[in-house]
């Protein structure tokens, strides 16, 4: 009787006949193979390689595996290189006829296959390994189900920067998340994505450089499934991803020095290689220009023939195991392999990947050494030093990066290859109290907001906090308890803030919009619908940005000159001051402008007074009683106006050494104000005083680019450059709060901080970066970050400038500007009660990147 397996070459013989269409010869070989693994291991798992295949040899595979798929245990759809024929129409056709029995999907360079991956996301899929690297997907949302997916590859996805907060919530099973080399970088949308898969215990965004996929590293032993003898099964160690199980800790040395050494004479046979040539296959990829070099898969056939359980595991990304059976891999793979284990012949001492971030165990020496998640040997901090990882995700270099992972998912038992122990978690858990907020108001948890109004309808008082540091303390009597109590639950649950740019503005409903470029803004002291905006061409647009409706229009007189500084007055809510780059001063009303756009200037005169000059303006301010302004700018010098006369009356000279980028009034005294200057200080002046003297001064270890007072005048927030922001008391400079902002190491990277919620948090931007920074102003602990996106790999945004809305709690508003070759800017609303995700009535399962 002839074996299955030949009836299953037969009928896709059968099917071509009547298909009319020649076999393919390499699926006819794929066939081949089965048969043998039938004959010879009792398991038949079809290898279907995209690459070999064109859309006229679909029908008949389909029809080939429509009949009977009872002879086939499983089925990999894969893809070796980029030079493939086949559309993506014939791919999901295949995909549809296999269904269930379909194992492996290893799709790469896969920007041939949107409509591929957008099935894909939006359907889901049967498969247990997914491997989609090389990938154009920016934004991931996989909506689909994926109720049998355990193991998930994003490596080298170098467009994806982030995921929606559902993106994972049909894994039930995925155990298994890589992410190496993609650009993703937001810590609080990351983990609240993730905090949906309940099963994942290996994660990484960098790799160790001697392993091929999640697991454990070599040098931990975690290749190694410390179990005992009679829970380990064959189906066990094939299941876990490359990895293989021994029974006791005696063997462990020998067995990683013995298999290393046998794998290793063993393809270095010729003899051996050349038994079975016909089995073997070659799968060196060819990789995009912006990829690093994958290794080779070269010697795969011969590891499977030698443990063909290995078959169940994925051979692009798999971890060595104990006899390397299982691993796509070159000769200088194996060459480290046996240094790692020659080295475990001499010590039980088990590295770790070293990531690029501050992780805590260079600089704190409160911990001496972390217990291994295996049952054996610990882990000592100069391990963790001298280890190499490689690939790393721009997260990875987010300050105690490893700690907030760990502790936000509690399930997880390995990261980056490196093995999670009860001392390390502990130790997380540490870190991250210290410097980070779990919830807004450094709640310990993430209230309900029905019971947070069902103790508000009872006359039930809220709980308040005090900050550890014991600097100040909100009341529980105080009539804004509820407020905050319902604001932090609301950052809470919106991890990923929802952006809305306001650039874009009409005069009317028959008025075409028309796109502006902004260069400063101010929203209005007392309204809460006004801001206004000054533009690179030196137009002054005051809006509703409620309504993002025009309000008042003032175009640009003469040459056009950028306006960089804007004051509203308390006083006369109407009136506003404006600077602009070539030294002029006016004072505007906002009832005298025009209420649409216009190239006439005097429709009616909107100005009410202009001032002398002040040379390299950067910089305005009016005082409490607007009485009097400052002007400051790229000289050493500051400029006093009386508002009343529009007269100039004193030059304030020399006050610092280089020049003064900035001054500010308090907010309630009429005669202090500060100053900051590139010379690296901060001066606090009096108008009573005069100013040969000044009250006393502050010292940043940079060129301090920005100031201001919280709105209380109790502090005085401080930005120099690249990211060293500080909190003074304002009554003598007395440093208050360091907020520890990771430097960049760029000298042009100027930074800008405001407060928000009163003077409860900062925001904190900086040029050279596009992320804001929301920090507790009491404790310094980092509450969430928000990430600009632009439309496009190269179209990378920076944050020029920034303001906290004063009437709305957890809002503020961005100035935000697109590297060359685009020159325009937008003013983005950003809100942190609200996710991004409520708001899209339908919401796109990725964007592609327009290359």
């Amino acid at each position: 009787m002839e074996p299955p397996l030949s009836q299953l070459e037969a009928r896709y013989l059968n099917a071509c006949q009547m298909q009319k269409v020649i076999p393919n010869s390499l699926m006819s070989l794929s066939l081949s193979k089965a048969k043998y693994q039938k004959e010879h291991f009792g398991q038949c798992i079809l290898e279907i390689f995209i690459d070999h295949l064109t859309s006229l040899d679909i029908p008949p595979l389909i029809a080939m595996l429509s009949e009977s798929l009872s002879d086939i245990d499983a089925i990999n759809i894969r893809q070796k290189s980029s030079n493939v024929s086949l559309d993506g129409e014939g791919l999901l056709l295949l995909f549809q006829s296999i269904n269930k029995k379909l194992r492996i999907v290893d799709l790469i360079n896969s920007s041939s296959w949107k409509d591929v991956l957008r099935d894909i996301c939006q359907r889901g899929t049967t498969c247990q390994i997914l491997n989609l690297r090389f990938s154009p997907i920016r934004k991931l949302n996989m909506t689909g189900k994926f109720m049998e997916l355990q193991t998930l590859n994003l490596d080298s996805s170098v467009h994806l920067t982030s995921f929606h907060i559902n993106c994972f919530s049909c894994m039930p099973k995925l155990m298994r998340l890589s992410m190496c080399e993609t650009r993703v970088s937001n810590l609080w949308v990351t983990s609240a994505a993730l905090s949906k898969l309940h099963s994942l215990s290996e994660l990484r965004f960098q790799n160790c450089s001697c392993c091929l996929d999640t697991g454990p590293c070599l040098t931990f032993g975690g290749v190694f499934r410390m179990v005992n003898d009679n829970k380990c099964s064959k189906q066990q160690s094939s299941s876990y991803f490359g990895v293989q199980c021994i029974g006791t800790e005696n063997n462990l040395k020998q067995t990683i020095v013995q298999s290393v050494d046998n794998a290793f004479n063993s393809l270095s046979s010729k003899n051996c290689l050349l038994t079975s040539n016909e089995m073997l296959e070659s799968t060196t990829e060819e990789l995009s220009d912006e990829s690093d070099p994958e290794f080779s898969d070269i010697f795969t056939e011969f590891c499977r023939q030698n443990n063909p359980n290995s078959m169940l595991s994925p051979s692009k990304h798999s971890v060595p195991s104990s006899t390397l059976s299982s691993v796509s891999t070159t000769i200088p793979f194996f060459e480290d392999a046996m240094h790692l284990g020659r080295k475990l012949e001499h010590s039980y001492s088990f590295t770790g990947c070293a990531t690029p971030g501050e992780t805590c165990y260079k600089n704190d020496s409160s911990l001496d050494e972390v217990t291994n998640s295996v049952d054996f040997g610990k882990t000592t901090r100069s391990s963790l030093e001298n280890h190499i990882s490689t690939h790393p995700s721009p997260i990875c270099f987010e300050r105690h990066y490893r700690e907030y992972i760990i502790t936000s998912l509690p399930h997880l038992k390995v990261l980056d290859n490196i093995p999670i122990g009860f001392m390390e978690r502990e130790h997380a858990k540490v870190i991250f109290k210290r410097y980070f907020e779990h919830a807004a108001y450094n709640r310990q948890s993430k209230d309900n907001i029905v019971s947070i109004l069902q103790r508000r309808e009872a006359y039930r008082p809220v709980v308040s906090h005090i900050f550890s540091r014991g600097k100040q303390q909100y009341r529980r009597e105080s009539n804004h308890s509820f407020l905050r109590s319902l604001s932090a639950a609301k950052v809470g649950s919106s991890t990923q803030a929802y952006l809305h740019s306001v650039s874009r503005i009409t005069s009317g409903p028959n008025e075409e919009s028309k796109n502006f470029r902004p260069r400063q803004f101010e929203y209005h002291p007392t309204d809460s619908r006004l801001m206004a905006f000054g533009t690179l061409d030196g137009e002054l647009i005051v809006i509703n940005h409620e309504s993002e409706k025009l309000v008042g229009y003032l175009p640009s007189v003469g040459t056009l000159n950028s306006i960089l500084a804007l004051c509203w007055l308390k006083k006369h809510p109407t009136k506003i001051l404006a600077g602009s780059d070539n030294g002029s001063l006016q004072l505007n009303d906002v009832c005298k402008m025009a209420s649409k756009v216009t190239d006439q200037y005097y429709t009616q005169n909107a100005s009410v007074h202009t001032f002398n000059e002040f040379q390299q303006l950067t910089s305005v301010h009016i005082n409490s009683t607007d009485d009097y302004f400052l002007a400051s700018g790229y000289s050493n010098h500051v400029a006093l106006y009386d508002m009343g006369s529009g007269r100039r009356l004193q030059i304030f000279k020399d006050l610092h050494k280089e020049h003064i980028n900035v001054v500010k009034f308090a907010h309630h005294s009429p005669t202090l104000f500060a100053t900051a200057s590139f010379d690296k200080e901060i001066k606090m002046w009096d108008l009573r005083l005069g100013t040969s003297q000044p009250c006393y001064t502050a010292s940043s270890s940079r060129g301090n680019v920005m100031l201001c007072f919280s709105p209380d005048d109790y502090y005085l927030l401080t930005s120099a450059v690249d990211n060293e922001v500080k909190q003074l008391l304002a009554v003598d400079g007395r440093l208050h709060t360091s907020f520890n902002i990771a430097s960049t190491g760029n000298s042009q990277n100027y930074t800008r901080s405001y407060y928000v919620n009163g003077r409860d948090y900062i925001i904190s931007g900086s040029c050279e970066e596009h992320v804001v920074r929301i920090c507790c102003a009491q404790t310094g602990r980092r509450l969430q970050d928000v990430y600009l996106e632009g439309r496009g790999s190269k179209n990378s945004m920076f944050i020029q400038s920034l303001r906290g809305d004063p009437f709305r709690d957890f809002h503020m508003s961005i100035l935000a500007a697109y590297w060359r070759p685009f020159s325009k800017s937008e003013i983005i609303k950003v809100n942190l009660l609200q996710s991004e995700e409520c708001l899209e009535e339908i919401t796109p399962p990725f964007k592609f990147n327009s290359n």
